[in-house]
C-alpha cells in the first residue's frame, strides 16, 4: 500500500541503501544530503563537493571496468541454459526478446520521436551521441549499467551537471518505460509457458498496472 511505499523510501542506513542498490532509497538520501550540503558555509561545502566529484569519477571508472566483463556473464547464462535444456529451449526466449525489442523500437521511434520533434531536437542525433551507452545496455541487458557514462556524456555535450544529476537518476526511478514493456510481455510469455490462458480483459489491467507503477 501507499504507507509501505513511503516508509520504504527511508533507508535504514545510508550504507544499506547503497549496498542493496535500492535506487529510490539512494535518491531519497542523496536529496537530503544535497539539501544539507547547500546549507553549509562555503568553507565546508566546496571541499566536500570537490571530494565527492573525485570519488564519483573513481566509482564510474570501477563500474566501467566491471561492465566490460558483464557480457561474458550473460553469455555464460545463455550457454548454461542451452547446455542443460538444449538449444531448442532458447528459441522461445529469443522470440520473446525479439518481440520486446521490436515493441521498444516502435516506442522509441514513434512516441519518443514525436516528443523529440515537438521539442525541436533530433532524436537520431541524440541516439548517435549515446551510441556507446546503447551498446552497453544491449550487452548487459541492464540500463543501470550505462548510468555513469550517460551522466558524463550528457554533461560533456552541454547539459548542466546539476540538471543531469537530478533528471537522469529520477527518470531511472520514476519513468521506467522499458521495464513496463518488458514485464508486461514477460508476464504473458510465462502465462503461455504454463498453459494459462489470459483473456484480453485480463491483459489490459495487467498492462495498465505496469504503466501506472512505472511512473
Amino acid at each position: 500500500d501507499w504507507k509501505q511505499f513511503f516508509l520504504h523510501l527511508v533507508p535504514d542506513s545510508a550504507v544499506g541503501a547503497f549496498a542493496a542498490g535500492d535506487v529510490l532509497q539512494v535518491l531519497f538520501f542523496s536529496a537530503l544530503f544535497g539539501l544539507a550540503l547547500t546549507r553549509m558555509p562555503d568553507s565546508g561545502r566546496l571541499p566536500m563537493i570537490a571530494t565527492l566529484e573525485r570519488l564519483s569519477s573513481l566509482m564510474f571508472r570501477v563500474l566501467e571496468i566491471i561492465m566490460r566483463f558483464a557480457p561474458l556473464g550473460a553469455l555464460g547464462g545463455m550457454a548454461y541454459t542451452g547446455g542443460k535444456f538444449g538449444a531448442a529451449a532458447l528459441l522461445p526466449m529469443l522470440q520473446l526478446m525479439a518481440a520486446v525489442y521490436l515493441t521498444m523500437a516502435l516506442f522509441i521511434f514513434g512516441v519518443l520521436g514525436l516528443i523529440a520533434w515537438i521539442s525541436g531536437f533530433s532524436l537520431w542525433r541524440f541516439l548517435g551521441l549515446i551510441r556507446d551507452e546503447i551498446l552497453i545496455v544491449l550487452g548487459t541487458s541492464s540500463s543501470e549499467a550505462a548510468l555513469p557514462r550517460l551522466l558524463e556524456q550528457l554533461a560533456r555535450i552541454g547539459c548542466q551537471r546539476s540538471v543531469v544529476g537530478l533528471v537522469i537518476p529520477t527518470g531511472y526511478s520514476f519513468n521506467l518505460d522499458g521495464t513496463s514493456i518488458y514485464l508486461s510481455m514477460a508476464a504473458i510469455f510465462l502465462a503461455q509457458a504454463y498453459g494459462i490462458e489470459l483473456s484480453v480483459a485480463q491483459q489490459l489491467p495487467l498492462l495498465g498496472i505496469l504503466m501506472v507503477t512505472s511512473k
